[in-house]
């Protein structure tokens, strides 16, 4: 009974996190933008603002679900759980510390990348059940631009797993520090083992992955229907994309699922490439900082730090790059980050051969 109610506690848990991030999201989102455009975003609701999405939610509880006379009820009504349920059970083969996984998988990568890919069915389901044009072309743009941009990512993340040999999560995480059980070597010539900290990072064990990573970034903002590549909500062309008709909380889900999705990405980017929940402090001499700061409070930390300066990142882009034309949209895609993110899972094969 425990060993359900442990499980039960964790599912909860992520779920908090996610409407809690999706909050702050929304928020840190509003303000950054001020910053960037020199406005000062929300102001009155509460201290700085800082109550403005929580009273956002309040409203959109207390609006009406309405179901358009001609949608396709059943898939209307079922479309954003599955994008947001799609969006959270990511979540539960994601490492938080050394000893911090809510599910350890053999193949939890490959579970990652399965599962995330269910809310392209969701998104299809909302713009077909809608019955609306408007919402349908959002729904086939975001589905096109999802499965093709799956492609790079995809190779991307083979590059990453012919490295590490693993498609266990936390196997990956753990061989970017000083906990590893193999020799790591920075560029593949320098033993980091038990120096650790940055240095032992994938993106420093091999070269190319740095390109890999770039990649498996700039996909992971087209997956997220994010700007530059926020095509299927295009206002100016599409009203709002897939969820046009929705209202209150099926509108809520909607954006729940993004700005939980904008997490996911960068946690899957952090423990891929950028050390997981490893500290970047390497050992110098005596002073064994990597030592001191790796733990599972640590990891903690460390893995929240990294992936909010992505999502940050994510959100510095949105509010500085211009949208992308449908067709440079899927001219980068097939034509560069296709060819490019091939070439690294080539040499991650050679790397692994020669110098590992």
């Amino acid at each position: 009974m425990s060993f359900y109610l442990t499980y039960f506690a964790i599912g909860i848990g992520l779920f908090a996190f996610s409407a809690v991030f999706a909050l702050v999201g929304v928020y840190a989102e509003r303000k950054v933008s001020a910053f960037i455009q020199d406005r000062l975003g929300p102001t009155e609701t509460g201290k700085f603002g800082m109550l403005q999405t929580l009273a956002d939610g309040l409203k959109l509880i207390q609006k009406e679900l309405i179901v358009p006379a001609a949608a396709d009820k059943l898939l209307f009504i079922m479309a954003p759980a599955i994008i947001f349920i799609a969006v959270y059970m990511g979540f539960a083969a994601m490492p938080w510390g050394p000893g911090l996984v809510p599910t350890s998988l053999n193949l939890g990568l490959y579970y990652v990348f399965a599962i995330i890919s269910i809310e392209t069915l969701g998104i299809l389901m909302a713009g077909w059940g809608s019955n609306n044009k408007y919402s349908i072309l959002g729904s086939m743009r975001s589905v096109a631009q999802i499965i093709s941009y799956e492609i790079p990512a995809g190779f991307a993340i083979i590059s990453v797993v012919m490295i590490a040999q693993s498609l266990n999560m936390q196997t990956i995480a753990t061989q970017q520090g000083i906990l590893s059980t193999e020799g790591v070597k920075f560029f593949g010539f320098w033993d980091v083992s038990k120096v650790g900290g940055i240095f032992a990072w994938n993106i420093f064990r091999a070269p190319h992955l740095l390109i890999a990573f770039v990649i498996y970034f700039i996909a992971s903002l087209a997956e997220s229907n994010r700007a530059p590549f926020d095509i299927p909500e295009a206002e100016s062309e599409l009203v709002a994309g897939f969820h046009t008709e929705y209202t209150g909380m099926r509108f809520a889900f909607v954006f729940f699922s993004e700005y939980s999705m904008m997490f996911l990405v960068s946690m899957i980017s952090v423990v891929l490439f950028l050390g997981a929940w490893n500290t970047p402090l390497p050992n110098i001499g005596a002073v064994h900082l990597a030592d001191w700061t790796t733990g599972n409070g640590w990891g903690i930390i460390w893995i929240l730090i990294k992936s909010l300066t992505l999502v940050g990142i994510q959100m510095w882009i949105r509010w500085t790059l211009p949208r992308l034309r449908v067709d440079q949209l899927m001219n980068l895609c097939w034509k560069v980050l296709t060819p490019l993110a091939f070439a690294c899972m080539l040499i991650s094969g050679i790397w692994r051969i020669f110098l590992m």
